[in-house]
Parts: C-alpha cells; structure tokens; sequence
C-alpha cells in the first residue's frame, strides 16, 4: 500500500480523442506536495507519510508548527494529511512528489467535502417520491407524508428520513479513472465528477477495489532536484 496525493480542484473541462470524441474531465492541481513526516511502528505504533500541500506564510502558522516544518526541512504548508502506507512505502521527510504518481487508465478512489445546500426538503435530501400530483392531494406534492404511527409507538424513530441538512460532508467516489497527468504543471485529470467545489481539497489514492497497475511507480513518483540544486557557487 503507497501513499496517495493531496490536491485542489480547480474545475471541470474535457479532453479530445484522436477520434474527436471528447471526455469530461476534473483538473486537480499539485503545489509542491512533500513529505512533511514519516510515521513508522517504532515511534508511533503505525507507519504513514504525512504531506503538505503548498506555501503559506510564516505568519499564518503556529509556532509548534513552525518547529515541524523547520525539522523537515520544508517551507510552511497550506495544508497537512496523512496517509496509511506500508512499511516499504514510507518515503523520507523533503520529498516531493509528482503527478506522475499514478498512471494514465489507472482507477483511483477520490475524496473530498461535498458541496453544501442548505436546508433541503426530503425530495432533494433523499429522492422521495413526493405525494400525487392529483386524487385530493392539495398544496402537499413535494411533503414527506407520515414519519411516524398511532398510538403504538406513539413516536417518530431516530435517523428517520426528513427534511435537514444536506451537504458538507465527506464523500468518497470509487474506481473514478485518469484521463490524463502533466507532470510538469502538476496537473492531474480524472474522467467525470469529483466531490467538492472549486478550490475544495481531495485526496487521491490507488482504488482500493482494483489492482494498481504495473506501470505505477512504486512507492512513489517524486519530482527530481535540479542537479546543480546543492552545488555551490564559485
């Protein structure tokens, strides 16, 4: 088991074939995803990476925080999760890693914070059928109907169905596919919808109900330093 990739959704478009049919897309952008720590059985009872996502300024981040960057040797982070991994798969503090990450045609399981709506009926909330648009129904067509019994129960059962909330929570989507990844702007495109608004976060791992493909990196794809990077001037 690898690690997966912390994104943003930048919004939705669509690819052409070489055979001009085209194929609806979510663009998820990488910025300078790293390895912010490493987790493993010795000092922390498990093994994991935890990433950081982009730049934020010094001054947004708490002090413990800024000891943790400092000792990863990375700049301050947007934002942090982590990932379950395997033991080989644990990856070293200041790597970055790479769009290129998964493969084109691989299948991925993505999750993200769904958008929210507000109050919602039942009908939106949890696709009631609604009553009868006729036959002495009057004013009631979108309403629930009966929640409850007579005199035995005499009450409306938890989690009953009903109007409330709806959105804002975590959703996983499955088996989605990858349309296409340019490693070199960080870009990774996934065929059709993806949890979330605009500019929401999503994680993306290797799908958990299909085989990672051969041609997957294994740990991880990590973005090359510049050879010159460490060199010194003069």
């Amino acid at each position: 088991m690898r690690t997966g990739l912390l994104a943003k959704k930048l919004g939705m478009t669509r690819l052409f074939k070489d055979d001009g049919t085209h194929v609806p897309v979510t663009v998820l952008h990488l910025d300078q995803v790293q390895v912010v720590a490493a987790r493993t059985e010795e000092t922390d009872g498990y093994t994991a990476v935890q990433l950081g996502w982009g730049r934020a300024k010094v001054k947004n981040v708490s002090q413990p925080n800024r000891g943790h960057f400092a000792k990863a040797k990375v700049e301050p982070k947007a934002k942090m999760v982590e990932f379950r991994v395997a033991a080989d798969a644990l990856l070293e503090p200041g790597a970055t890693l790479s769009a290129a990450h998964f493969a084109v045609g691989q299948k991925v399981d993505v999750c993200g914070t769904s958008k929210g709506k507000g109050f919602a009926g039942g009908m939106k909330r949890w696709n009631f059928a609604g009553l009868e648009a006729s036959h002495g129904v009057s004013i009631s067509h979108r309403s629930l109907g009966s929640t409850g019994n007579r005199q035995d129960p005499g009450k409306t059962f938890k989690n009953k169905k009903m109007a409330g909330h709806l959105g804002v929570e975590r959703i996983t989507t499955l088996n989605l596919e990858v349309a296409a990844v340019d490693a070199e702007r960080g870009l990774l495109m996934i065929k059709g919808a993806v949890p979330g608004a605009k500019n929401g976060w999503v994680l993306v791992r290797d799908a958990v109900k299909r085989a990672r493909p051969a041609d997957a990196p294994y740990p991880a794809a990590l973005v090359e330093a510049p050879a010159d990077a460490n060199a010194t001037a003069g």
